[in-house]
């Protein structure tokens, strides 16, 4: 049967509860372009204040995004190949910043790297390094929250991909690291461009850990979000443009997956 002959027979009170949901999501957004200064938007969006969060905000989004690919990698590689009990628990961490409250996240943060965290006091005491409320502070509550999007895109392509080229390859001879190189990196190199797309949209728009973490301070921690937050108290206008300017980057996002996002969440 045809997508379209189905989609003809769906029962109404099926359809409207539909048509009621995407009215629910579609209708703040038009909200939002429909009361923003379009006359003034340029002047707004390159104000100093909003290129000097602009500015930060794509730093410390790329600078996360690099960690990200760096450690969500491995990681991702050590989810799919191993096997047990431990493993489905390492699944169950990762996914943890997905469903966790971003303040909570910003608090978890604070406990571990604060001046009298579990490694911030360390830190602090031997090296004199202090973490909270820095540009450091905003690259890490960015990378905790983002990383799971990376690691469970990379991880569904890892299992999903042809395990007999590795064992061909290492029957031939190639040792480990010339077979991740040379086999599995290239068969997951679109998967991993999606997942840092998806972990790079993740950061740029963090709010809730990166303000319990790092604060706002203009110039070092005020990214976009923060941004938007504090204008929304001075200058209205300025915070849906910059709010149009975080929607809009969120739609080129989507519009350039094409449906490559959340792969490992369908596994």
């Amino acid at each position: 049967m045809s997508r379209s002959r189905t989609a003809q027979r769906m029962p109404w009170y099926l359809v409207l509860p539909a048509l009621v949901a995407v009215a629910f999501l579609v209708l703040p957004l038009a909200g939002l372009l429909g009361q923003a200064p379009w006359g003034d938007l340029w002047s707004l969006l390159t104000s100093e204040e909003a290129l000097v969060a602009l500015r930060l905000s794509l730093v410390t989004s790329v600078l996360a995004t690099i960690v990200a690919v760096a450690l969500g990698i491995p990681l991702a590689l050590l989810m799919a190949r191993g096997r047990g009990f431990g493993n489905a628990w390492m699944r169950a961490l990762v996914m943890l910043p997905l469903v966790l409250p971003p303040v909570v996240g910003g608090v978890a943060l604070l406990m571990a790297f604060g001046r009298r965290g579990l490694v911030g006091q360390w830190l602090y005491d031997w090296f004199g390094v202090q973490i909270p409320f820095t540009t450091t502070a905003v690259v890490i509550a960015e990378a905790f929250v983002a990383m799971p999007f990376l690691v469970i895109t990379v991880e569904g392509a890892l299992r999903s991909s042809d395990g007999r080229l590795e064992q061909a390859a290492t029957t031939l001879g190639a040792n480990r690291w010339t077979v991740f190189r040379r086999i599995t990196l290239p068969l997951i190199a679109p998967s991993i461009a999606a997942g840092a797309v998806l972990c790079w949209a993740r950061a740029l728009g963090e709010f809730g850990a990166t303000l319990t973490f790092a604060g706002s301070f203009p110039g070092v921690t005020r990214t976009l979000p923060l941004a938007v937050y504090s204008a929304l108290d001075v200058d209205r206008s300025q915070a849906i443009a910059l709010s149009v300017l975080l929607l809009l980057v969120s739609v080129a996002m989507l519009v350039s997956l094409r449906g490559r996002f959340f792969t490992g969440l369908r596994r």
